[in-house]
């Protein structure tokens, strides 16, 4: 294996631009303490949404808004959002800036409650793309994903590795753990096509098949 040379974590996090408003809704994350992608993952998203011409979209993990302008960013202009956190100060923050970006309310749903009962209320083979940063409820809500999921649909879990920590079987921790079994449980599944990517904590992508 030939030797890394420069940081590419730090060169694949500037390669894209993020607009005034995911600027700003970075900004209030920090503030309310949202759980937001990178840019680099941002960028993903927006390059997933597009490649996988996704018209209606489910995220777990709302943050403060970065996340859903990113997936708006790459779909089509008929596409549709669900976004759900157990945060009523992430889903206000959401609302605000994609009200300040103009987009539609009838373009997304901001669902505030319990992750896994929304979860299990959405509607099976319905999305075309999937996003997932919650770590707590992480397995339960990846287990729910297939079902979700159209035939062809794309799993995306935002900081999959933990920062690296999924990586360190000295780590024990109950977040960890939830995200390397979920990762397991992606990888050993044959009804998944998966990669991991070293950008942002770590990305997960996977394709029902």
């Amino acid at each position: 294996m030939s030797h890394i040379r420069g940081d590419i974590n730090a060169f694949s996090e500037s390669h894209v631009h993020e607009d005034f408003h995911m600027q700003q809704a970075r900004k209030n994350g920090i503030e309310i303490g949202a759980q937001d992608p990178s840019p680099g993952t941002g960028g993903l998203i927006g390059l997933m949404a597009t490649l996988t011409k996704a018209e209606s979209i489910v995220e777990v993990g709302t943050g403060s808004g970065v996340s859903g302008l990113w997936a708006f960013y790459g779909s089509t202009t008929e596409s549709t959002l669900t976004s759900i956190d157990s945060e009523r100060e992430n889903s206000g923050a959401a609302r605000q800036i994609f009200d300040e970006a103009g987009i539609a309310p009838q373009r997304y749903r901001l669902i505030t409650g319990n992750v896994l009962e929304v979860v299990g209320k959405l509607a099976d083979n319905n999305y075309d793309f999937m996003i997932v940063r919650s770590p707590v409820e992480i397995l339960d809500v990846v287990q729910e994903s297939f079902r979700l999921l159209k035939d062809g649909g794309v799993l995306l879990i935002d900081n999959a590795l933990g920062d690296g920590k999924v990586a360190d079987p000295t780590q024990r921790d109950f977040e960890t753990i939830a995200r390397r079994d979920a990762v397991k449980s992606i990888k050993e599944d044959p009804r998944w096509i998966s990669s991991i990517l070293p950008i942002g904590g770590g990305v997960m992508i996977a394709t029902k098949v």
